[in-house]
């Protein structure tokens, strides 16, 4: 069992920053990835990162996003630079805890264990 417990969420205008914060009950030695999901539209898949800290990132976030993880600290972290009305949804952090090399991305299908969610608001 893997519990997951983000933070970090709040309002900033465009072209702020914010960095999201994801605690883990235990290792993190998997996969984990962050999605989220705007009112209306389906869960997006945002960035993942695997155990030998190799990560993929969304089109729309690269450049701009940066996951990474401290295995002391069981945390994962959501650096978001440079911010876009787009942005703004609720984030959630996932651990797939099936994979540890190769991680999927998509709508989190894969992904066993989710946080609560932590909102981000972006205004113009």
């Amino acid at each position: 069992q893997v519990h997951l417990v983000e933070s970090g969420g709040g309002s900033v205008q465009a072209g702020g920053s914010l960095r999201l914060s994801c605690a883990a009950s235990g290792s993190i030695w998997y996969c984990m990835g962050w999605f989220r999901q705007a009112p209306g539209k389906e869960r997006e898949g945002v960035t993942t990162i695997n155990t030998s800290g190799s990560t993929t990132y969304a089109d729309s976030v690269k450049g701009r996003f940066t996951v990474s993880k401290d295995n002391a600290k069981n945390t994962l972290y959501l650096q978001m630079n440079n911010l876009k009305p787009e942005d703004t949804a609720m984030y959630y952090c996932a651990a797939d805890t099936t994979r540890s090399v190769y991680c999927t991305g998509g709508g989190g299908r894969f992904y066993n264990y989710w946080g609560q969610g932590t909102q981000v608001t972006v205004s113009s």
